[in-house]
């Protein structure tokens, strides 16, 4: 199952704003209602809305109760920012974090059955494959993951994020980051071998499948199916305990705490994150809720 949470848990937990990633196929959605949530006392409100970070161009999600939080809202946090007027900064902890000597080469790192696949991967790339070979697996797997979102149309900056950060930069508010692009990809860097081949793999599965993968939890996000995305990200996880703490557990004890601490800050504030962070057990909303905060689900 670890397949499929790369080709579509990326996209619900925030990961995919590393690859680059946003879809400009011109499909025009329905008219839905992602979930949003309210934690508020007396002087402070945080609002927390779980994002998607690949979206059809034109595709309708805003509706009027998501407008009025945005509009009273005195500032943005996103999980990370990347700084597109400067993308050496993300190549240079790429560089640094995904690359060393001394690797085997890529391709005898997967079974035999899967070599075929990886190598007209690599190809189709453009990049050398004497490249790949001094990359850490979880980097080439980013890499390879960002030639299959190629072939389905899913580049540009049509994500939620992009769309938020521009609407908060352009009205004069500021934009903070929960973690640092060093940080994200330092979570991969340190995963365990199996788990980073279960990513390779995943990287370079049948775009149809993933198409479809993807349709399926855009279809949920939409329309604030917080039991179905739930339901994806414990039966994708539970075959490797190290990526659900690494990628969910962890991240959103770290983000919980920085909740409770802006909760002692009057004022308000707009916390936009995967969606997968904000569903089912061990989310942010779970954890809130367990430390005795009132999370109200307002859409």
């Amino acid at each position: 199952m670890l397949k499929t949470l790369f080709q579509r848990g990326l996209a619900l937990l925030g990961l995919a704003t590393l690859a680059g990633c946003a879809t400009t196929t011109d499909v025009t959605g329905p008219s839905g209602h992602p979930a949003l949530w309210q934690v508020a006392d007396k002087d402070t409100t945080i609002y927390l809305f779980g994002t998607i970070h690949l979206l059809p161009k034109d595709y309708a999600w805003r509706t009027p109760a998501f407008d009025q939080a945005l509009a009273g809202s005195q500032g943005l946090i996103v999980e990370t920012i990347v700084d597109q007027s400067n993308p050496q900064a993300l190549a240079g902890e790429l560089a640094r974090l995904g690359f060393r000597d001394g690797l085997p080469p890529l391709t005898n790192r997967v079974p035999p059955e899967k070599r075929a696949g990886l190598e007209a991967a690599i190809a189709k790339s453009g990049v050398p494959g004497a490249a790949f070979n001094r990359m850490e697996t979880w980097a080439a797997a980013f890499m390879l993951l960002g030639v299959q979102f190629k072939d389905l149309g899913l580049v540009g900056e049509e994500g939620v994020e992009a769309v938020l950060k521009s609407s908060f930069t352009q009205a004069g508010k500021p934009v903070g980051q929960l973690e640092t692009n060093s940080e994200q990809l330092g979570m991969f860097d340190t995963l365990p071998e199996s788990a980073q081949l279960a990513l390779l793999e995943g990287a370079i599965d049948n775009p149809a499948e993933m198409r479809t993968q993807f349709e399926g939890m855009l279809a949920a996000w939409v329309r604030g199916d917080v039991a179905s995305i739930a339901k994806t990200f414990n039966e994708d996880l539970s075959g490797s305990p190290e990526l659900r703490e690494a990628l969910l557990r962890r991240r959103n004890a770290n983000w919980n705490d920085w909740i409770q601490r802006r909760m002692t800050t009057p004022g308000s504030v707009f916390v936009a994150v995967g969606a997968g962070h904000l569903a089912g057990p061990d989310s942010v909303v779970d954890m809130l809720q367990k430390d005795g905060y009132r999370v109200r689900r307002i859409q």
